[in-house]
């Protein structure tokens, strides 16, 4: 019974993991290719063949080496890289307005003249 409970908690494990490649990888698609080399991070291409293998790997190979490997990649895109390309505005926003109101100008929020 208590390997079965252990089981159950390494395949839920696996799953978390694979969720979180896949989440990097549709995020990392969805910033553009400019504002990752703007931040100084690694062009887009890299992030997509890297977080790719990641998938791949969850998906196809159970060695649970290979998966650790795999999330240390997607938390560094999430801890690391993902800040900096929102920082970049480089899309990827899922679709969030930055703030501030439909009035606001380039220097701060436009009075009227007032």
């Amino acid at each position: 019974m208590l390997i079965e409970g252990f089981a159950g908690l390494v395949w839920l494990l696996y799953l978390a993991m694979l969720v979180l490649a896949v989440v990097a990888l549709v995020m990392a698609a969805l910033f553009r290719d400019d504002a990752y080399r703007a931040a100084g991070k690694q062009n887009k291409g890299f992030w997509l063949i890297i977080l790719g293998v990641t998938v791949a790997v969850n998906l196809l190979v159970p060695m649970l080496f290979l998966q650790l490997a795999g999330l240390v990649a997607t938390i560094v895109f999430f801890v690391d890289v993902r800040p900096a390309l929102r920082q970049m505005g480089g899309g990827g926003g899922w679709g969030r307005r930055r703030g501030g109101s439909s009035s606001d100008g380039p220097y701060g929020p436009y009075n009227g003249g007032r």
